[in-house]
Formats: structure tokens, C-alpha cells, sequence
């Protein structure tokens, strides 16, 4: 096997992730990490203090509770912020590349046998990803939401017209993702810094004149607000997490700008800001408790209120454009890595490859956020549906963090599990007192995530048993050449490309081809196309290649989970010497198998028809792997799964 010459991408690639950023280009990525990273997290200030004195927790607004809940959401974000995902958990990087997915495609060995830990860690993984769909549903509806309640606030004029204009905004937002986020992005993050300035001010303002609120710090009281009120005190969590919502976020958009410009962004805009306006608030109440009700925008004068909901409404599209960004890039990671069916994937800059555009996505968010804006109706409602899918998220990812301390980093037993003890006991804390959400809307997200998980495993598991069916058909290439050079078939002139997944088989088209045609092409490729378990292969190491004997040729292609296929463009890494081709004027035959359940060991029958079900509605081979689509040949086949 050989390999295609060093180019420009795998510069690229390598400059990216181990050349760190300094200087204005450090400055650029940071400034760009504030508006696509941080907008989740950033805009939690509109409802997360608030919903802590929600009537149903029955805490009131006595500066003892203040206090106290101030103090767990400052170390709420010291903690999982802070030190877990900004010190350890982006430590646990794929090739640069962050997300539960990666981190889960991380910790896959090759071969994995089922049953056993490495598996069930791989199930954990995938249903932590399949939650993070319900999150980004939820997250668009309550954060535009909670920003347009704000009109309420200057004039209850338009207190009627608080749901039509939320839906407006949305339709509006996912009518704009065909065009693409490249343009946006670059006015996003000085919006995203504006906000946080002025997040920041206002919070000042109130804590000059209450600079006793941060006491706070002292985390003396926030164990004394679990003490003073017992189990609702401890309920009160599920709304304090709302803090922290946005650090899953965080970590899958980490390949996308760095660890460096994220820990830079973080630590010296977002932390300080946050605090500034949560403890603001906290002040706030404590000279008006009837201020409550929504104490951002109470924090805000009276001629500052509506600039502050227009640019409130600007930050929590920016949130909810980088959630809608985020469903994108998972999918596609999920496709690569053969756990959800091939889908439509369309680049949007010619220059990122992690900006895409998913339109099955894109209309499913739509359509799930406009019905969940007009169920619940307000923000206050939506958030007893926040925070179970992110809590679990967050207990998947400690659980597979201490797999990567252990295997990875090679840290002791004993470290390993002080480590992963400690933040898995803040998350199950958070974890539980969230779980009294379900009845009244958490539901939702854990029936998304159900499905989407369902959907992923009997994907990647009907794929395993068709390639085991076709297997158990095929020839090893060596015995077909023995039959090719034994009975002479005659020759065409011209290139035909055999696709199949498994690169020491003869393909069933093939087979299929001969037994019909009698005939072979002058040059015939076998070629596999497969999907690393790492971000991006560089283009040297793209195509590898060994020339058979009777005119066939043996062609692997290589990708990454976040890299589209391309196969005639690969297959131009050929060098000549070896192949004179034209990938636009070869012939490509590939298999289509139309699948029948059965009562064969496998899946149950439910699964075998959902699977092939799936498989009818995927996106055909041709337009995937970007086929000249005058060029191809498909030979069908029934499998029986």
C-alpha cells in the first residue's frame, strides 16, 4: 500500500491543532468562541436566578435564600465550568475534535465485543448524544422566549403577542440556515461581547449599591440554604443548573475555535460578566423582593429597557443559532460513524468544513420548537422541561472521562476514581434534582432522546448483520482471481469501480455483473470506502492502493467522522503510474439490497422492519459519496436480516 503526497490540507489540519493561536488570531478565535460557544450559556441570565424562586420551590426571596443560591451558582460555575470541561474534559480531545460523540468514537477500541464494559460505555455515549437532540430543541423555544417575555416588562401592550412573535423569530431563524452561518458569524461575536458588557454593567450597578451581596462567595452559604430548607432546598438545584446549561455546548465546539481562544474567552468575558449579573440580581432582590418576577430586565432603567430586549432577543437567536449548529454537526458525525442513515449534508463556506447545512434537521428543530413554544407558553414552563437531558449528558461524559483517565492518560485506580468521584457526585446531585422535572414536561426530551437513541443503535446493528449476511456470500478475492484467471472472461475497454465496505471480499455487484454479462472492463477497482474513529485524515494519508494481478486494482479511501466523502475527487489521488483514470468517465457499479425481516438471531422483527424501513428513506449511495450520477450502475439483491 502506498500513499498520495503531502498537500496543503494536512498543513492545514496539523497547523490547527498543534500550533497554538496567538496575537490578533488568538484574539479572532476568541472573539468568534464568544458568539457560537458561549451564547447557550450566556443567556441563561435572563431565566436561570429567577426560576430558583420559582412559587412551586416555595422559597422566598429572604436574603438568607438569596445568598445562598447565589453561592451555588457561583460554584456551580467554579466546578462544572470552570475546572471540570475548561481544565479536564477538553483535555479529552479527538484529534482537536470535542462532543460527547468524540469522545465516545475516543474511547471505541476497533473490535468490541457486546456485553462487555467497553460496550455498555459506547451504549452510555450514544444515549448522552441522542439527549443532546431534546436539548436543542428546548433551547431555541425557552431562550427566544424568555427574551421576548421582556416586552412584557415596558408595556403590557404586548403581552397577547408574546407566542406569535417568539414563533415569528424562530421560523425566521430556521428559514436562514440554508444560507448558510458564515456571513452572520462574523458580526456574532461583537454581539455577543456587547451583551456581555452590558449583562456585566447592569449587575454592577445594583452591587455598588449592595456590595454586601458578595458575601456570597463564601460557600458557608449555600450549605446553610440546604439546611435552613431541606428538600426544597435541594429541589432549588434543578434551576440553579440552568447555569450551567450551555457546557456541553462548550465542549462539542471545541474543534471549531481551540481550547486555547474558549479557556481566553471564558476567563476573561463570560465568567466575569456572569457573575457580575447574577450577583446583580441578588442585589437587586435584596432592596426589592417584589422584583422576582423577572429580575434581569427589572435590573435594566426604564429607558434602557427596550434596547436591553432587543439586544436580549439578538444574544438568544445567536444561543439558539449555535444549538441548531451544533444538531448539524452531530448528525454528520453520526453518519460518518455509521450510527444514523445517510442524509442529505450541504456545505455552506468553501472554506470550513464544520459549517453545514442538514435540511431533515433543520425542519424537525422547526417544528419541534414552534409546538413546544405553543404547549408550554412561556419560559417559565419550558424550563421544568430543561435541564434532565443536559444533567444526564453530563453524568455520560464524567462516566466516560474516567474510562479516558484510566486507558488514556494512565492514571491510577485509585486517582481515577477521586477524580471522577467528585464532579459525578455534583452531577448527580443536579441529576436528581432534576429528575422531579419529568412529570411536568422533562419528559419530552428523555422521549427524544429514546427515539433518537433507538434509531442509532438499530442503524449501526442492522448495518453489522447486513454486512455479515453479504459475507457469508462472497468470495474471498483470492479464490475469485483463481476463477477469473481459470475460465479467461473477455475483456471491454474502459474502468469499472466496485464499491463495497469489506476491502478483502469480491463484491457482490461483481459477482452479480459477471454471472449476468460474462464480461470484465479492462481495469477494474475494488474500492472501499471507510470512516476512522478521529476528526480528519489528512489528504497524504487519503488513499491507499495495491495493484492485483488480471487488470484489478485494490483502492481504500479514507475519511474522518467529520469529513463528507468525496469519491471521485479521492480517487484523482491516484497516480497515474499506477491507474491512468478519470473518475468522470469510469463506470460505478454498487450493490442495492432490498431487505427482508426475518425470524434470523439478530434484531428482534420490530427493529429488522424499522431498519429497513430506514434503510428505503436514506439518502441513495450516489448522491453521498458525490457519484457522477450518469456513470452508475447499481445491481439489486433480496437479504433476508
Amino acid at each position: 500500500m502506498h500513499g498520495s503526497q503531502r498537500t496543503q490540507e494536512q498543513t492545514a489540519t496539523e497547523s490547527n491543532h498543534h500550533t497554538p493561536p496567538v496575537g490578533r488570531h488568538l484574539f479572532h478565535l476568541s472573539l468568534g468562541a464568544l458568539g457560537v460557544v458561549y451564547g447557550d450559556i450566556g443567556t441563561s441570565t435572563l431565566y436561570a436566578f429567577r426560576e430558583s424562586f420559582h412559587h412551586s420551590h416555595g422559597i422566598e426571596p429572604l436574603a438568607a435564600n438569596i445568598l445562598g443560591i447565589l453561592s451555588l451558582i457561583f460554584w456551580a460555575l467554579i466546578i462544572i465550568i470552570s475546572v471540570k470541561y475548561l481544565i479536564f474534559v477538553m483535555q479529552a480531545d479527538n484529534e482537536g475534535e470535542g462532543g460527547i460523540l468524540a469522545l465516545t468514537a475516543l474511547i471505541r477500541p476497533p473490535r468490541v465485543q457486546r456485553y462487555t464494559r467497553q460496550w455498555l460505555l459506547i451504549l452510555l455515549g450514544l444515549f448522552g448524544t441522542a439527549l443532546l437532540y431534546g436539548d436543542g430543541m428546548i433551547t431555541p423555544a425557552i431562550s427566544v422566549l424568555s427574551a421576548v417575555e421582556g416586552l412584557e416588562i415596558a408595556t403590557p401592550f404586548f403581552a397577547p403577542y408574546v407566542v406569535p412573535i417568539t414563533i415569528v423569530i424562530l421560523v425566521v431563524l430556521f428559514l436562514f440556515q440554508s444560507r448558510g452561518t458564515e456571513r452572520v458569524g462574523k458580526v456574532f461575536g461583537p454581539l455577543m461581547l456587547l451583551w456581555f458588557g452590558v449583562s456585566g454593567l447592569l449587575g454592577l450597578s445594583w452591587i455598588i449599591r449592595q456590595p454586601g451581596v458578595l458575601a456570597a462567595v463564601n460557600p458557608w452559604y449555600g450549605a446553610q440554604f440546604f439546611i435552613h430548607n431541606g428538600w426544597r432546598g435541594f429541589l432549588v438545584l434543578g434551576s440553579v443548573f440552568l447555569v450551567v446549561t450551555g457546557g456541553e455546548a462548550l465542549y462539542a465546539d471545541m474543534g471549531h475555535f481551540g481550547k486555547r481562544p474558549i479557556r481566553l474567552a471564558w476567563f476573561a468575558v463570560v465568567l466575569p460578566a456572569l457573575l457580575l449579573n447574577y450577583f446583580g440580581q441578588g442585589a437587586l432582590l435584596l432592596q426589592h423582593p417584589e422584583a422576582v418576577i423577572n429580575p434581569f430586565y427589572r435590573m435594566a432603567p426604564s429607558w434602557a429597557l427596550l434596547p436591553v430586549v432587543v439586544l436580549a432577543t439578538m444574544a438568544t437567536v445567536i444561543a439558539s443559532q449555535a444549538l441548531i449548529t451544533g444538531a448539524f454537526s452531530l448528525t454528520k458525525q453520526a453518519v460518518q460513524l455509521v450510527y444514523l442513515p445517510r442524509t442529505a449534508i450541504e456545505h455552506t463556506s468553501p472554506e470550513e468544513i464544520g459549517q453545514v447545512y442538514i435540511p431533515s434537521v433543520n425542519w424537525i428543530l422547526m417544528v419541534s420548537c414552534i409546538a413546544l413554544v405553543l404547549a408550554f407558553r412561556t419560559s417559565s414552563n419550558l424550563a421544568a422541561a430543561y435541564g434532565v437531558a443536559v444533567t444526564t449528558t453530563m453524568v455520560v461524559t464524567t462516566l466516560l472521562l474516567f474510562s479516558v483517565a484510566r486507558n488514556l492518560w494512565k492514571w491510577s485506580l485509585p486517582v481515577s476514581l477521586l477524580f471522577a468521584g467528585f464532579f459525578l457526585l455534583v452531577d448527580v446531585a443536579f441529576w436528581g434534582a432534576n429528575l422531579v422535572k419529568i412529570p411536568h414536561g422533562g419528559w419530552f426530551p428523555l422521549v427524544i432522546g429514546a427515539i433518537v437513541f433507538t434509531l442509532m443503535t438499530t442503524w449501526h446493528r442492522g448495518r453489522e448483520i447486513l454486512a455479515d449476511r453479504l459475507r457469508v456470500g462472497t468470495l474471498r478475492f483470492e479464490d475469485f482471481a483463481k476463477q477469473v484467471h481459470r475460465k479467461q472472461y473477455a475483456r471491454v475497454p474502459g474502468t469499472a469501480i466496485y464499491m463495497y465496505s469489506d476491502p478483502t471480499g469480491t463484491p457482490p455487484a461483481l459477482l452479480q455483473n459477471l454471472e449476468h454479462n460474462k464480461v470484465l472492463h479492462q481495469a477494474v477497482v475494488l474500492l472501499s470506502v471507510q470512516t476512522e474513529d478521529i476528526p480528519k485524515v489528512p489528504a497524504n494519508r487519503r488513499i491507499q492502493y495495491e495493484k492485483l494481478e488480471n487488470g484489478f486494482h485494490r483502492v481504500i479511501l479514507c475519511y474522518g467522522f467529520m469529513q463528507v466523502p468525496n469519491v471521485p475527487y479521492g480517487l484523482e489521488l491516484l497516480p497515474s503510474s499506477v491507474l491512468a483514470l478519470d473518475p468522470q468517465k469510469a463506470s460505478y457499479f454498487l450493490g442495492r439490497e432490498r431487505l427482508l425481516a426475518s425470524e434470523h438471531p439478530g434484531m428482534a422483527l420490530w427493529r429488522e422492519q424499522l431498519f429497513a424501513l430506514m434503510v428505503r428513506n436514506s439518502r441513495p449511495a450516489t448522491d453521498f459519496f458525490r457519484l457522477p450520477v450518469d456513470r452508475v450502475v447499481e445491481l439489486g439483491s433480496h437479504v433476508e436480516i
